[in-house]
């Protein structure tokens, strides 16, 4: 699923921080678009949704979810699955719980203005952008989402690009369906969603050379 690539002991200690730097991040920006109230980012509008639903926390149903997306490689993938890529557990777990202390820690953040909601919610975009960038430098797992859709490209002829916007696609849907079904109204989609959807792969492509002259000079 992912280039296997060999690193040093000290590389490889310093690559894991930096993973778990990256997820920190990406929780915090997942924390900030669900205070902006103007949709979370598409990756994140089941878990929201279903948190809503059940009562559960999103950190919480975003660790189930992640669970289940690595399920769903292994029956995808098989006997192809690489078990190393078992570690995207304990980095959904990472992940879900950065989440809500992240919620914790920004709860006193109020926006009500209009203008203000989409300030926060860019700082969100941006800050998941940026924990993604770092994520994939880090080179050494993929996420659990990202996971899937890579299981699917390795073995159906498609293309990453076009499997990832039917994936994000999917989830949106899934997230609208899960809202009007059982909270009788649309939550955690909106306009924000669409905006993320747009800006976060954009700005990932604008760290990307940083990132790499980053990796060469203090990963390697």
């Amino acid at each position: 699923m992912t280039e296997t690539v060999s690193f040093s002991i000290p590389s490889l200690i310093k690559r894991a921080v930096f993973l778990c730097l990256g997820l920190i991040i990406m929780a915090f920006g997942v924390a900030f678009s669900i205070k902006a109230a103007l949709g979370t980012s598409p990756i994140s509008s089941v878990p929201y949704v279903t948190g809503a639903i059940s009562g559960l926390s999103v950190g919480t149903t975003t660790i189930i979810m992640n669970t289940l997306f690595v399920l769903i490689q292994i029956l995808i993938l098989r006997r192809q699955y690489q078990w190393v890529q078992l570690l995207q557990l304990p980095a959904a777990v990472l992940f879900g719980m950065a989440i809500d202390v992240a919620g914790w820690m920004i709860d006193g953040l109020t926006p009500t203005a209009y203008w203000q909601k989409w300030l926060v919610c860019l700082v969100g975009i941006f800050l998941v952008a940026l924990g993604v960038s770092v994520e994939v430098t880090a080179r050494l797992i993929t996420t659990a989402g990202e996971g899937i859709v890579l299981a699917i490209c390795q073995v159906a002829p498609v293309k990453f690009g076009n499997m990832k916007m039917t994936f994000d696609l999917t989830l949106v849907a899934l997230s609208i369906i899960l809202s009007f079904t059982f909270l009788g109204h649309l939550d955690g989609v909106r306009e924000g969603t669409v905006a993320a959807a747009v800006l976060v792969g954009q700005l990932t492509k604008q760290l990307t050379k940083p990132m790499a002259a980053f990796e060469k000079t203090c990963l390697n």
